[in-house]
């Protein structure tokens, strides 16, 4: 008895020694957080159920539905760059795999959440089974996908089981392609020969499509040129792009049928997807640039100017729309998140628009000229100590071609702030100038002159007839002066001055004609030599010959002889009363 208590006081005292000798040696327990597992991967018999429906809808048209059968899928190691298509060929590889080893009975699989695994079915090749991971979710394992392709490849030849009943439905294309080749051609190094060979293929039916396309686009761009020789000339290559672009196309198209490994699909996608996105950009580009002929030769057909100026906007708004898509397309083709991207720039907006004032005041500058329209294309403008005519308008600067030939960049925020004095908006174009005759024109040819150039008005054909003025204005120190104060109502500055031209010219063959002789500064000196005899005599001879009132009375009685010559006897003017 003494023994057994003994012993069992020393059992009891190892149970108190071991814990205290390894207490220091427990490796700490990692405590992870778990998020809610969705209730469709909450176990093996949801993850199975969820997966059938989504192949099952799939298979009825519902394309939507694989994302959802994709989701079962462990696609952790799989690049995001490939993981997309990669999810879609693993989905239906799996579907035709369960379909051709078992009828699934849902009820058989387990439905708790705990245990690590629940495997589907073992084959040769490797096993197919829902595992555990670490947050809580139930899915296809990594090691199952790997197996797929070999594992379909082993049941190609037995009947499915459920879902559809022909067997080549659904079936990724380069399983179809592989099963029916030799063993020969299944070696290989990086990539097997058949790879190698239907990669060589897809390049050159690229290439081929792209020199068909090219070759037709050209064509059709000559025939319509030659059909419309008064439209815009552009090179007939100007649509070369959407050659390189169909061939990108294809050879995206082209690699996701050969089954290539993720490390080749990874390399190769890239290139493509980067290709196709810069041939996209570049084809879109050049179609403004044809869209943007059409509208020029559009716009100078009409007499309203102000096409001219919307158009360019237009073109340039819709380049960097293009820039803008091209640049989400390319980011969301090499699974950049775009959404978290647009959100750094919100963010971020109101510094950029602080440090962007400038950029933001010429943009709102090139609204207020397109929403105003101060001036238009081709309008005479004085903006400032800037004087020209108005070339383009863009968002940032509007350009002006001064009269000295010089190019002259105005940034737009000024406009908001400037006088602008638009001379090409002049309903009428004003000339002012004087005509200077000689001092022995007589008062006839004078008024046979004005009447002339009066008449001369009312027969040129852009000249203003409701108002002008052309009468003797001045006696100038070598000229009698005659006052020319006429209108043009003329569209634009050229045609001003065409006018101007052959109006001066007329003026000219008039004086001709009438032997009217136009002055130039001169100086005359008369020179006289008396004796001092002779002028002392004729000063102490000479006598006023009537009084200072007599002369004003002789002045009075001659002015009033001419009016009634000029104006006809018993024609007075009336008395002019002021305000």
């Amino acid at each position: 008895m003494k023994t057994i208590m003994n012993t069992l006081l020393l059992v009891c005292s190892l149970f108190l020694y071991f814990p205290t000798i390894h207490a220091g040696e427990v490796e700490p327990v990692e405590i992870t957080i778990v998020a809610d597992v969705p209730q469709s991967l909450s176990n093996p018999r949801q993850t199975m159920a969820t997966f059938i429906a989504a192949m099952e809808a799939v298979n009825k048209g519902q394309k939507e539905q694989i994302n959802i059968a994709v989701s079962t899928l462990d696609m952790s190691e799989i690049s995001e760059l490939i993981r997309a298509s990669k999810g879609q060929e693993l989905a239906y590889t799996l579907s035709s795999v369960i379909e051709r080893s078992k009828a699934v009975t849902l009820s058989s699989i387990s439905s708790r959440s705990t245990g690590g695994k629940y495997v589907f079915g073992r084959y040769s090749q490797g096993q197919v089974e829902i595992v555990k991971q670490s947050d809580g979710r139930w899915l296809f394992s990594e090691q199952t996908l790997i197996a797929l392709p070999t594992i379909l490849e082993g049941l190609l030849e037995k009947p499915a089981k459920q879902g559809t009943k022909d067997p080549q439905i659904s079936l990724p294309f380069y399983i179809k392609v592989r099963s029916q080749l030799p063993e020969v051609l299944k070696g290989g190094f990086l990539l097997e020969h058949w790879q190698w060979i239907g990669l060589f293929f897809v390049i050159v039916i690229g290439s081929i499509a792209d020199k068909i396309l090219a070759w037709l686009l050209a064509r059709n761009i000559a025939i319509w040129q030659r059909r419309h020789p008064d439209s815009t000339r552009f090179d007939k290559t100007v649509l070369r792009p959407l050659g390189l672009m169909a061939m990108a196309m294809i050879w995206w198209s082209g690699l996701g049928l050969l089954g290539l490994p993720d490390t080749a699909l990874i390399i190769l996608s890239v290139a493509v997807k980067i290709l196709v996105s810069l041939s996209a950009i570049w084809s879109a580009f050049r179609l403004v640039d044809v869209l943007n002929s059409l509208m020029v030769a559009k716009a100078r057909q009409t007499e309203n100017k102000f096409d001219d100026l919307l158009v360019p906007l237009i073109v340039k708004s819709l380049k960097v729309f293009i820039v803008v898509i091209g640049i989400i397309f390319s980011a969301d083709n090499l699974n950049v998140d775009v959404t978290s991207l647009l959100a750094g720039l919100g963010l971020g907006g109101l510094a950029f628009a602080l440090a962007a004032k400038d950029l933001l005041g010429n943009f709102f500058g090139s609204l207020t000229v397109l929403l105003d329209r101060p001036f238009q294309i081709g309008d005479w403008v004085v903006i400032g100590d800037v004087e020209g005519s108005v070339e383009q308008v863009g968002f940032r600067s509007t350009q002006i071609r001064t009269f000295y030939n010089s190019l002259i960049t105005l940034p737009n925020a000024l406009l908001t702030t400037s006088k602008i004095d638009n001379m090409g908006a002049r309903r009428y174009r004003r000339m002012k100038t004087m005509l200077g005759l000689t001092y022995d024109t007589t008062p006839e040819k004078i008024d046979a002159f004005c009447a002339g150039i009066r008449e001369l008005i009312q027969l040129h054909p852009y000249m203003r007839k409701d108002y002008y003025q052309v009468y003797f204005n001045q006696y100038n120190a070598a000229s009698l002066d005659i006052l020319v104060y006429v209108f043009w109502q003329t569209p634009d500055w050229n045609t001003e001055l065409r006018e101007r031209h052959r109006f001066l010219l007329d003026i000219l063959r008039l004086a001709k004609q009438l032997d009217v002789e136009f002055a130039y500064p001169t100086q005359t000196l008369y020179l006289k030599q008396d004796n001092n005899e002779a002028g002392v005599q004729g000063l102490s001879a000479f006598q006023p010959a009537m009084s200072e009132n007599e002369a004003m009375a002789m002045g009075k009685q001659e002015a009033n002889s001419i009016v009634d010559a000029t104006l006809g006897k018993g024609v007075k003017p009336g008395p002019v009363t002021f305000p």
